[in-house]
């Protein structure tokens, strides 16, 4: 893909961003929406393999739909109330299409079945665009109807997505995949505390944005595609393999690392508010997503011993380390160090 041509989508994806995130009538937003979704396209599809075409139609397909379901609920709003302002979203029917679109805008349970594909027929990079820019528009449209949105809904979307976030991620090995239902867990995290305190959702939304950032980061450092690319990673780069540890058990919220501090407030608020069932569930959920989290910062310190197998590994070509990116990741890695007790 050329310079200008790259140039061109990423400016696309910025700008749908802003549209949405800076607009107050809805079709505005949904110009946005479509902005994002027609500039991902070619970056899913940019490898010319059947895997990546496929990926990029299951994105295009549902986030068209989700789009038009979008524009489909407010439209309804619009004729109940008379007005397109995203805020004055009254109609309970229009609120519960609304809620259902942006799930499956984010990859929520049960509307999560595109996610782990898509994320498996991208690159890495493309990767973590979507599951870190490509969240930012429709949490903006969650953030500003947040008071009209129904909460009986977001709570069951939110159990089942971190109970399905954690199982289904026990199965897997590609890091690529494992990531995607390490968003549908966090993404149910979010949702069970939109309604109750939209402050809380925007705090876990920033952490997870900085703690995925910085672990697709180290991915695409150490190169690894799948667990056993991350059990000859020390060999490479055993500072950068430590730095993936402390990320990959921040993101799973071991504490006292920092990604232990939104999932610690919001059990304590959903406790407050007798959503104690809620509560309970979301932190079992939380122990299957850590345990592989834990399996993968496992691999990332464990060296394999040449003279074990006589295959072809990783550790007889060793890469040259980008310097640049890796100044990039290491101010982003220390973010994960133990501040809890001062933010809180």
């Amino acid at each position: 893909m050329s310079p200008t041509t790259t140039t061109i989508l990423i400016s696309s994806l910025a700008t749908g961003t802003i549209i949405t995130a800076s607009s107050h009538h809805w079709l505005m937003a949904w110009a946005g929406l479509e902005m994002n979704t027609l500039a991902i396209i070619p970056m899913i599809s940019k490898q010319h393999h059947p895997r990546a075409t496929e990926a990029a139609t299951k994105y295009f397909l549902t986030q068209t739909a989700a789009s038009a379901t979008i524009l489909f609920s407010s439209t309804t709003n619009a004729w109940q109330t008379g007005t397109w302002d995203i805020i004055n979203m009254t109609s309970p029917t229009a609120n519960m299409l609304l809620t259902v679109a942006l799930a499956m805008k984010l990859g929520l349970a049960p509307m999560h079945f595109w996610l782990p594909e898509v994320l498996q027929g991208s690159t890495i990079k493309t990767a973590l665009i979507i599951t870190t820019w490509q969240k930012l528009a429709p949490m903006t449209l969650i953030f500003m109807t947040s008071n009209t949105l129904p909460t009986t809904a977001l709570l069951t979307m939110a159990m089942v997505s971190t109970l399905l976030g954690g199982w289904a991620g026990l199965n897997q090995t590609q890091t690529r995949k494992i990531m995607a239902y390490s968003s549908i867990a966090h993404l149910g995290w979010m949702a069970a505390i939109t309604t109750i305190m939209p402050d809380l959702l925007a705090l876990n939304l920033v952490l997870y944005l900085f703690m995925t950032t910085s672990t697709f980061y180290m991915l695409i450092l150490l190169n690894s595609k799948n667990i056993k690319d991350m059990a000859t990673s020390p060999t490479t780069s055993p500072t950068t393999a430590t730095l993936a540890m402390l990320t990959l058990l921040s993101l799973g919220g071991l504490p006292p690392l920092t990604g232990f501090m939104p999932k610690w407030l919001i059990i304590e608020e959903l406790t407050t508010q007798n959503f104690t069932t809620t509560a309970t569930i979301l932190a079992l959920s939380a122990l299957l997503s850590l345990f592989f989290y834990l399996r993968l910062s496992y691999s990332s310190t464990i060296t394999l011993a040449p003279n074990t197998t006589t295959t072809k590994h990783k550790w007889r070509f060793k890469p040259t380390i980008n310097t640049t990116l890796l100044t990039t990741t290491l101010p982003t890695s220390l973010l994960m160090l133990p501040i809890t007790p001062m933010i809180c």
